[in-house]
């Protein structure tokens, strides 16, 4: 007994000592860094110790997130703590490779310590540890942040080589794979012919932008900080013949998609379907509108003569249509917009969308339909956290009802969305009210409905403005205003990625031609314009991989669609810029 006492006590101790805080400046005694901001700033009081603390405030769409990347070691456990001052206050942990982890207090007037565990996935080497508040809930503090575990030391060589590598879902365009994860990867390369041509944190992938009818060879590596595994075993696939399928709808290879104010002039004057130029191929029609939020009864109001003095008759409006079809152009209704919250509760009110949404197109004949859901329209129920099978059902409703439209008016049938990154590419770190609650439950929720509808979808083009700082695929947020913001949302899009951490969870990339880039026409139109040069080094990035700035793109993808703004209407308030931008650059 006398024996095992301090032979128990020293190994306790060296098993400690083993442990490291691999959170660096918890304490905020040297201001912000390393730690990524959206809002914050150091205080000298209150604090729980030390001489600083962190102070920050969430304002509108905005929780007042600071994040930074730490170093981990895979498979091993991890204890977060740290202690907050405020209302709805947050801590938690992303890409831990298993299952992310969040905790929050509702009020803590005083100090109050919050903790929570998580152990590392096999290829986890980084986890991204945050604090947050609520959307307007007021200032929080938080102090001596921790991260306790094994420390993250450093990689000497590379990962072994993957295995397990197969073949999933194969369509005219894209093969999907996936593959057995490896310990101490970090990430993966994917190669089509002996050629890498795209990289990934999870152990899927889905390499889009092939030929119909083709034979293809793909191989998987495995990396890390120390390097490059070698390739892995091939597997083949042929894509088959493409069928009635979303890509069928004849859009030039670069096309420029804007909104056109059909029902309101909104400051910027009111815009005759005949009087947009050439330059634009897909033409929004904003927007149908439902009789209730809930009714799913969408009605099409052209603006009346009181506040759009120069509109022309329904028939020159429905000539006009016909003449921009004749020269090759698509005219859409989009349904939704600020102000049009649509919520497809039931069953009835599904069928009563399909009803209406029908009888606008045929009464203008139109080539189809955007989806521009925003506010509160699309939300996820407490526990639907699969994007690949949601059970919430305005998201279910709405999958149904857009599949029924595409099956009534086949291959030719325009489909386009429009949300924004919130719920989209804010998905990333969170999704829907998360396994815990607490979240906002739109976060993400466009998601399900992209990838339900990805093989029918023609065009998805995010808002890229009026959007808070979001977190991109290096981990950094990144803010509206410069290129980098549209070149790492785009990338995301293009890449996939795991949704809200959770490397087993990957959405999927679409393919580049499924892409089209949102932008404000002026500053006019929205928060986050950016000016010429910025959508030119845009574009320079993503389709050559030049100009591209500090963002670590994960491919180049000379098939990106093209633009899409808010607005036709505005554009021509503005001296038609951003049209003569694109036309710049495609010719």
């Amino acid at each position: 007994m006398a024996l095992a006492v301090p032979g128990s006590a020293a190994l306790s101790s060296a098993a400690r000592a083993a442990d490291a805080d691999a959170a660096v400046n918890g304490g905020f005694e040297s201001g912000l860094s390393p730690w990524t901001c959206t809002a914050g700033s150091t205080v000298t009081s209150p604090v729980h110790s030390g001489a600083a603390a962190l102070k920050a405030t969430p304002e509108g769409s905005d929780n007042a997130q600071c994040a930074q990347t730490v170093t981990v070691r895979p498979n091993s456990q991890y204890t977060l703590a740290g202690w907050v001052r405020g209302s709805y206050v947050y801590l938690g942990a992303s890409g831990t490779g298993t299952t992310d982890v969040s905790t929050w207090t509702q009020s803590a007037p005083d100090w109050q310590k919050l903790a929570t565990t998580f152990t590392t996935g096999a290829g986890t080497t980084k986890v991204t540890i945050y604090t947050h508040g609520w959307y307007g809930t007021g200032a929080y503090y938080a102090d001596d942040v921790s991260l306790t575990g094994p420390g993250g030391g450093t990689t000497t060589q590379p990962p072994t080589v993957p295995t397990g590598l197969k073949t999933g879902t194969v369509t005219a365009t894209s093969v999907a794979l996936s593959w057995t994860p490896v310990t101490g990867a970090s990430g993966y390369a994917v190669y089509r012919d002996g050629v890498k041509v795209q990289t990934v944190s999870g152990t899927s992938a889905t390499v889009s932008g092939l030929n119909p009818s083709t034979a293809y060879a793909f191989q998987v590596t495995a990396t890390n900080d120390a390097g490059e595994s070698a390739r892995s075993a091939t597997v083949t696939a042929t894509t088959p013949a493409r069928s009635d399928d979303g890509g069928s709808t004849e859009l030039p290879a670069h096309a420029l998609v804007g909104y056109l104010h059909a029902g309101f002039a909104n400051g910027s004057g009111y815009t005759r379907m005949a009087d947009v130029p050439d330059s634009w191929d897909v033409i929004d029609l904003a927007f149908g509108e439902p009789t209730s939020v809930t009714s799913g009864d969408i009605r099409f109001n052209r603006c009346p003569v009181s506040e759009c003095p120069n509109v022309e008759s329904d028939a020159d409006f429905k000539a006009a249509i016909k003449a921009k079809q004749a020269a090759g152009k698509k005219v859409l209704i989009s349904i939704g917009g600020q102000n049009g919250q649509v919520q497809l509760t039931t069953t009835a009110a599904r069928d009563a969308f399909v009803a209406s949404v029908s009888k606008i197109i045929d009464q203008y004949g139109l080539d189809g339909l955007d989806i521009d859901f925003e506010g509160h329209s699309l939300s996820l129920n407490t526990g639907d956290t699969d994007f690949r099978n949601p059970t919430t059902p305005v998201i279910v409703n709405l999958i149904s009802a857009l599949k029924t439209l595409k099956a009534r008016y086949g291959a030719k049938f325009v489909l386009t969305m429009a949300p924004e990154t919130f719920f989209v590419q804010n998905g990333y770190q969170f999704y829907g009210s998360g396994k815990w609650g607490g979240q906002d439950p739109r976060c993400g929720a466009y998601l399900p409905v992209i990838h339900a509808l990805r093989d029918d979808l023609t065009l998805l083009h995010v808002q890229d403005y009026n959007s808070g700082p979001i977190m991109g695929l290096d981990n950094q947020y990144h803010s509206m205003g410069g290129a980098d913001f549209h070149i790492a949302m785009t990338d995301m899009l293009l890449t996939g990625f795991p949704v809200a951490g959770d490397a087993n969870n990957v959405f999927p990339p679409l393919r580049p031609d499924q892409v089209a880039i949102g932008m404000p026409a002026s500053v006019n139109a929205g928060n986050g314009y950016v000016a010429p040069a910025e959508v030119t080094k845009t574009l320079d990035c993503l389709t050559k991989k030049t100009n591209c700035g500090s963002y670590p793109t994960h491919g180049t993808w000379p098939a990106l669609r093209g633009l899409m703004t808010w607005s036709v209407n505005w554009d021509r308030f503005a001296g038609w810029e951003f049209q003569r931008t694109f036309d710049s650059y495609f010719g």
